[in-house]
């Protein structure tokens, strides 16, 4: 497996995890649980953000990354 479909894979799992934290956020009776939710799901966005620019970077430095 390569670095990129690597990186890839992991934003996937992330992106899951993201939707995952952000249902929590929404249905959790516990206004502290929600609000612990949705830092955590703040959190991941940045991390989503920074892995989509890694995955760019990949494809540009290599063309053999590119759309796979």
């Amino acid at each position: 497996m390569t670095i990129a479909s690597q990186v890839k894979q992991t934003l996937a799992s992330l992106k899951g995890i993201h939707a995952g934290l952000q249902q929590l956020a929404l249905t959790s009776q516990d206004e502290t649980a929600q609000r612990t939710f949705h830092e955590a799901m703040l959190a991941t966005e940045e991390i989503i953000a920074e892995l989509k620019d890694r995955v760019g970077r990949l494809e540009f430095e290599e063309p053999q990354y590119h759309g796979k």
